[in-house]
């Protein structure tokens, strides 16, 4: 898939606000629309993660960013919905292993674990690693209940 061609819909809440502002820079290029937080005040993550989620499930996004501080708030929030498949990223590689045998939709970083080089890096890995298909496929196909 083209770069150019890939729409990201990305969101966090206060602790992920400095990383998502970060990425959206560094994303320049991509399609890419910010779901929120829009400032450092406190807010409830299920509340930027659900609609993050639903763009993603509705097809109107290819993918999604989630950051907070674990970012398994968001993923356990983001994997309520039954078309997401949400992947709690910490390195490059897991990022690559969600992507390759798992078929993320939504990458989740634990924005108080990595640093924004991380961060950047892990969001790179992601978007650039196709899903190898396969028996992985197989798997897949029984995520949903």
């Amino acid at each position: 898939m083209d770069f150019k061609n890939i729409s990201i819909a990305i969101g966090g809440d206060h602790a992920g606000f400095e990383y998502k502002k970060i990425l959206i820079d560094f994303l320049e290029g991509y399609k890419v629309k910010d779901f929120g937080t829009y400032s450092e005040d406190s807010v409830d993550y299920p509340d930027i993660a659900h609609p993050v989620a639903t763009a993603v499930e509705t097809n109107e996004f290819n993918y999604g960013i989630l950051i907070c501080g674990s970012a398994n708030g968001v993923a356990i929030t983001a994997n309520k919905h039954q078309k997401i498949r949400a992947g709690l990223c910490w390195n490059p590689e897991v990022a690559q292993i969600v992507r390759k045998h798992n078929d993320a939709n939504i990458l989740c970083i634990p924005a108080r674990f990595v640093s924004s080089e991380d961060a950047k890096e892990i969001a790179t890995k992601f978007l650039n690693t196709a899903f190898e298909g396969g028996r992985h496929a197989t798997r897949v196909g029984k995520i949903s209940c």
